[in-house]
Formats: structure tokens, sequence, C-alpha cells
């Protein structure tokens, strides 16, 4: 979540409890908010993609994203490519809307809403309110949390959470001649899950640390698991936190 100490342009803060707002084909804007995007892929995005394609993590990176590095952020992003169309629409969008809605990011599920934090870190939420989208003319009536319940956020903002508190954390990452290593692992088991998962089982990991023999067979194939482990390996690796277990050191 971003920090928002106040709201201008399209982001409007939430008057009162409830919003009115809904996107179908009848809309004359239907698909209008699916072009010409800058739409940032957390990682759980990118694994709910490429399953739903049936593609291997490299595949989707290649075909589907662009990798952002950016002068003051330390991490690199990766973004949801457009196709060369005109307009630049996503690649999974159709007249009918879009293709792989059940799995589409979580940035596409939350729309017409904003996530964000206000001073002491509290959870705000506000509306984006673009100059096309007709759908707050429409008469459904949603709260936050029956918006969220119905768009399928609960694992994706879980999940996702875990992310955003390595991405933000102010901790250092160390001597900056570690800083490039750093970022290649940190785009590993971010981005790149097959990969990951190939470094944990070919490469010293399992004899490193330590991980229960059921977690050892889950993650295997449990790619939702193996985000996860990723995050704690991170936090680990980049920050220095005990979050792994490291044979002999009990």
């Amino acid at each position: 979540m971003k920090p928002l100490d106040q709201a201008d342009g399209p982001f409007q803060p939430l008057e009162g409890e409830s919003f009115h707002f809904a996107c179908h084909p009848k809309i004359a804007c239907f698909n209008r908010c699916c072009a010409d995007l800058n739409l940032v892929l957390t990682p759980y995005d990118i694994l709910c993609l490429k399953n739903r394609l049936g593609m291997a993590s490299d595949q989707f990176l290649e075909e589907y994203t662009d990798t952002m590095i950016e002068e003051g952020r330390p991490y690199p992003r990766v973004q949801l490519k457009m196709s060369d169309k005109k307009d630049r629409p996503c690649h999974f969008v159709s007249p009918a809307g879009c293709t792989v809605y059940e799995d589409r990011p979580g940035a596409c599920r939350i729309y017409p809403l904003g996530r964000g934090s206000a001073h002491g870190g509290k959870e705000i939420f506000f509306l984006v309110k673009e100059d096309h989208c007709q759908g707050f003319s429409e008469d459904r009536e949603w709260t936050v949390e029956t918006w969220l319940a119905d768009q399928g956020l609960k694992d994706h903002n879980r999940i996702n959470d875990q992310w955003m508190e390595i991405i933000t954390s102010s901790k250092p990452l160390g001597p900056p001649e570690h800083h490039l290593k750093k970022m290649q692992m940190f785009f590993m088991a971010s981005y790149n899950l097959d990969r990951f998962r190939q470094f944990i089982f070919k490469s010293p990991f399992l004899e490193r640390f330590v991980l229960e023999p059921e977690i050892i067979e889950a993650i295997k194939t449990d790619d939702r698991l193996l985000l996860e482990l990723g995050f704690k390996w991170l936090r680990f690796s980049l920050f220095g936190e005990k979050t792994m277990r490291v044979r002999g050191k009990d």
C-alpha cells in the first residue's frame, strides 16, 4: 500500500460508508479502462496469470511483461505489457470483457477503489473516478467490505501485503557491493517461481536451511506456499531477519 495523505485528481475520498458502481457490457465505456495501462504486477498476480495460461514463469515474463528499473527505487518492478493494437489494449481483454477474469490482477479486482495507508499505517480506501467511467451512475450499491468480498480480494491482499512489507521496508540492504546480487535474488523469488523452485531443489538451499518434510514435499507443486516461503527467504537474505532456520544454528 502506498502512503496517501490527500487524494486529488481521479482519487477521491469515500463519502459515507458506501458507493454506487457497476461495470457491464451495456455501459458505453465498457473495456476502456483495460487499455494503455501502466499496471504493476505483484508476485501473486504473476503466479495466477501464468498458471491460468499454462505457461512457465520465464515464458510469461518474456511475452507479457516489461521489467522496470527506476532511479530511487531499489527493487525492480514488473508491468503488464500492453498489445501493439490501436489504443494499446490489454492482451487479455476481448469485446465481451476480460478473458482471464477469474485470475485477473489485484489492481483490476479492486477498481474502482484504491487502497492506501495514512500516517500511522492505518488502512484507508478511496475512489478512483476517471473521466470516462460511467459505472458510478449505476444503481448497484457497495460498501468497501462487500466490494472486496465480491471481487475475491482476500487471498490477494493477504499474500500481497507480505510482499509489500518487503518493498516498503526501511531496513538497510547491507553493503552496496551486495545490492546487485540481492536484487537478482529478489527478482527470482518474487517473479520467477519456476526458477526459485529449481534453486531450492538444485542448489545447496536445503542443506543450509531447515524446512519441515511436509513443507518440502508441498512446495514441489504448491505455488502459493512456495511464494510465501520466498518472502520469508527474502526477509532473511535482504535484511538479515530471522525468518529462516539455518542448520547448525538452532
